[in-house]
């Protein structure tokens, strides 16, 4: 019996060993990885440091970086522009997304090659793509505002050089090119829908547009939560658009607060601060994704 106990509790060691020894490698790059930088960044928000000077001028000082954001015009104005930025951006892309894909499963002919084309800019370059726009919008010879001219407009706007429409333009540029990645995966969604619901509204009388908000609409929700939960989260974090078109501009009209928290760290060398933005940003997205996770939970019931 005493040999038994004690093989058993030797298996137990080594099967214990065993277990540490396969998480080990994942733990250990969590802790090295994720849990330490969020650690060192929580500790030098609530410090003033100079990037270029090295870690010896790091200087503690206390809650004055989180002070200083209420009186910092550019990051209310970066906050603001943030969240219109969502508001705007998630719904239209959202709406357009399932209505184009609704339309590509239904009543298009060669929906593999409209799909592919909706879906190109999504995977195209940035860089690319927001140089194409820049030419396009130019407000000298671009050819929109040529074309705003050559329909009578005396003075169309100065697009991505206008205090007023920056972060408009840029909103447009950022919709067109994401539209097809919502319609790709609104569309795989939709095959999930069973024919015979359609069919049996059908009979019931309900034409297309009843079908589409009768059937379609509830059915496609989990897709739809999915798809406006990273749609909140990659809308709080665009900087590649911002950083190619407008650099913030003109003055702050168009600064999101991605593009702030880098103009802030790499440009300003004030890491402290720059810090501080970050997790100013995180309690943004965090609430929203909160109120999001319990409206989901109250319309699904």
């Amino acid at each position: 019996m005493k040999a038994n106990a004690k093989g058993q509790k030797r298996r137990q060691r080594k099967e214990f060993l065993t277990g540490i020894l396969f998480i080990a490698p994942g733990f250990i790059g969590f802790l090295v990885f994720i849990f330490a930088p969020v650690l060192i960044s929580v500790i030098l928000s609530f410090c003033k440091w100079d990037f270029l000077q090295g870690l010896s001028a790091i200087r503690f000082n206390g809650f004055s970086n989180y002070l200083k954001l209420f009186n910092d015009p550019w990051f209310l104005s970066s906050y603001f522009n943030n969240i219109m930025f969502t508001v705007i951006t998630v719904p239209a892309l959202t709406i357009l997304g399932l209505v184009s894909a609704e339309i590509m499963n239904r009543h298009i002919f060669g929906r593999s090659v409209v799909r592919i084309m909706f879906f190109i800019p999504y995977i195209a370059s940035v860089v690319a793509v927001c140089t194409v726009w820049q030419v396009l919008l130019h407000p000298g010879f671009g050819p929109v505002n040529s074309f705003l001219k050559a329909i009578g407009m005396q003075n169309p706007p100065k697009w991505l050089a206008d205090l007023r429409w920056s972060l408009p333009s840029i909103m447009i540029i950022y919709i067109w090119q994401n539209i097809g990645y919502y319609s790709v995966v609104f569309l795989a969604g939709l095959k999930g829908i069973p024919q015979e619901l359609y069919e049996a509204a059908a009979i019931d009388g309900a034409g297309s547009v009843r079908q589409f908000f009768s059937v379609t609409v509830p059915l496609i929700q989990p897709t739809t939560f999915f798809l406006v939960t990273m749609g909140i989260i990659g809308s709080f974090k665009v900087f590649d658009h911002i950083s190619v078109l407008t650099q913030g501009g003109p003055g702050s009209s168009s600064s999101v607060m991605a593009y702030y928290v880098y103009r802030t760290a790499f440009e300003e060398y004030n890491m402290g601060y720059a810090n501080t933005l970050a997790w100013a940003l995180f309690v943004l997205i965090f609430i929203v994704t909160v109120i999001q996770f319990r409206m989901q939970r109250k319309f699904s019931r």
